[in-house]
């Protein structure tokens, strides 16, 4: 479970409310699904290299929640292999639960899970209309580990309109008079995988479970503590009220409590919007837009499975910042660590940052302030954090060290050549730690070690080593025997920049045994405005790449430009031109 690059999201009253004050507007879906690639039609490959969701399934299957769609990499020893599920914008919800399809809704992945056995999996999926996010629908398996793959289909949840009362495992709470009716910024954003239940965290569709192993699963409408509440009981028939109809019925409603998503200037109350989810036994966190809740879930089928709620919000409990955008678990030495993911809402004293706690949220402490944190994921005693300035680990959460960016030297054995490649990003979205057993060669030897995959806007990412000395980066590819340039058109503001600099990579129909490649850049009159060259039997050669300055260092006009690379065709050929043309628009 992984907190997603989101976004834009803006809070709307369900009815046509105008935009309102609290935002997650540090990230883009329009990033998430404008992907160079998105002409991909091959099932054998990524469809994306934006790379939010990692979620490791089994000792030989990753999951890969992409910009279009999922992805997997299944391990065949030394060997990799990458496929796409197809996906249709053709799904429609079916009660009978008989009915399953083999397809995917279409749009970005904003959340994924597994369950701890492997064969649960769950995907939500997301898109953007009008520069609104929009969820696109769920799916959910139960046969993951199967090798065909069946999934129940589920419209995004809404609520019924004019509704005032929200029944909630055979028990009621008022709604507000502000029922979701709508998918415009209901979108999920984090979902956890329970024993008996899916969590989903929905922004302003709010939490909500769903009784996956029911004989007919309904999505359920999960009340969360007030801004002013510290705590919430819905376990105890004190909590509740009597309210008797004019025809002599009657209903037991929650006691002072209104389930409202506005912000709290209108009325409502920022801890009604969920962006991030985390279940284990009977206990649940979650993260809003106001805080942290801890539940207690109530074992009792007769009491609808109710839960009891503790709140936690800056500045009272020490979080850092209330806008909390990812959890993890931490399990060392027998002790429990819940670590947060936040960022600055309202007040302007918060900060971005980490926070955790040892004790069940009875005390926090912050770390890491000032990054901008996308994910976290523990291990043991190590701490892992996918940031917008890269990767970090921690083994104290004190201390953290950043790694370097990332960076592929693969000799290729018997030969001169390096398989060089690097990402061409600094923001790491979301990192796995892998527990399988991956052997690697070692000063002669194979050595049995653990390894950590990161996905980022430029592929994902796989380090046998812990400390990220080497990595092999997996990337969509369009056509293998073509030559192609992306992005195209290319901005040297906005894409692929690190340091300032914005760059553009070429592919290449390369054979194994190409040294040298050289390119050439003209602008549409054809003057040369820039030459380089790349060299494979060079071990910091890096990516094919230009980052759009001629050779005096001056940025390039906007226009059309030819770029010329130069390389053998095969084995015995001469090196011979081969033409791209490129679309620079700053």
């Amino acid at each position: 479970m992984r907190t997603f690059i989101i976004l834009g999201i803006f809070m709307v009253n369900i009815h046509s409310l105008p935009a309102q004050k609290l935002v997650p507007a540090d990230f883009s879906f329009r990033t998430l699904i404008a992907d160079s690639t998105d002409s991909l039609t091959s099932s054998n490959n990524m469809r994306s290299n934006v790379v939010t969701e990692i979620i490791l399934q089994t000792d030989s299957t990753i999951w890969l929640g992409t910009g279009l769609g999922v992805s997997i990499i299944s391990v065949i020893g030394d060997s990799f292999n990458i496929e796409t599920i197809p996906d249709t914008i053709d799904l429609v919800e079916d009660t009978n639960p008989t009915i399953l399809t083999t397809r995917l809704p279409k749009g970005g992945i904003s959340a994924m899970d597994v369950s701890g056995q492997g064969n649960v999996v769950f995907v939500a999926v997301a898109g953007s209309e009008n520069d609104i996010p929009v969820g696109k629908g769920l799916v959910i398996t139960t046969n993951a580990t199967d090798s065909d793959i069946s999934w129940d289909y589920y419209d995004q949840p809404i609520d019924a309109a004019g509704k005032d009362t929200i029944t909630w495992g055979g028990l009621r709470f008022k709604y507000g008079a502000l029922p979701i009716t709508v998918t415009q910024a209901n979108v999920t954003y984090d979902v956890a995988i329970g024993e008996r239940f899916v969590w989903i965290a929905s922004w302003a569709g709010g939490l909500r479970r769903l009784g996956y192993n029911s004989e007919i699963p309904i999505w359920e409408r999960v009340p969360l503590p007030l801004d002013n509440q510290f705590e919430l009981t819905t376990c105890e028939d004190s909590s509740y009220v009597r309210v008797w109809y004019d025809d002599g019925s009657f209903i037991d409603v929650l006691k002072d409590y209104v389930l409202n998503p506005r912000d709290p200037i209108d009325g409502g109350n920022h801890n009604h919007k969920t962006f991030s989810v985390m279940v284990y036994g009977d206990t649940i966190w979650v993260g809003t837009a106001n805080g942290i809740n801890r539940g207690i879930i109530n074992p009792d089928e007769t009491t609808g499975f109710c839960i009891d709620w503790k709140h936690y919000s800056y500045p009272t409990d020490g979080l850092s910042g209330n806008f909390v955008v990812g959890l993890a678990l931490q399990m060392y030495k027998g002790k429990r660590i819940i670590w947060a993911a936040t960022v600055n809402a309202d007040d302007p004293t918060e900060q971005r940052g980490v926070s955790y706690s040892a004790n069940d949220g009875l005390s926090w402490n912050s770390t890491l302030l000032g990054e901008r944190v996308y994910n976290i994921t523990a291990h043991d005693s190590l701490v892992f954090a996918a940031t917008a300035s890269g990767l970090w680990k921690t083994e104290d959460g004190i201390n953290w060290a950043r790694y370097s960016r990332v960076k592929q030297d693969i000799h290729v054995q018997n030969t001169t050549i390096h398989n060089t490649d690097e990402v061409l990003a600094n923001e790491v979205y979301s990192v796995a730690f892998d527990t399988s057993s991956f052997w690697i060669e070692v000063d002669g030897s194979r050595q049995d070690r653990n390894s950590i995959w990161i996905g980022t806007g430029d592929g994902v990412a796989h380090s046998y080593d812990l400390d990220g000395r080497n990595w092999k980066i997996f990337r969509a590819e369009y056509d293998k025997d073509e030559d192609y340039a992306y992005p195209n058109p290319f901005s040297p503001y906005t894409h692929n920049v690190i340091g300032g600099d914005g760059y553009v990579r070429f592919h290449t129909n390369e054979w194994s045994g190409t040294f040298v490649i050289d390119f050439d850049i003209y602008n549409f009159a054809l003057e040369k405005v820039f030459a380089g060259s790349f060299d494979r039997r060079v071990a910091s050669s890096g990516a094919l790449k230009w980052n759009g300055r001629d050779t005096q260092g001056r940025l390039v006009n906007n226009g059309v430009y030819f770029v010329k690379l130069t390389y053998p065709e095969n084995q015995t050929s001469k090196p011979s031109p081969h033409w791209v043309k490129l679309i620079v628009v700053k």
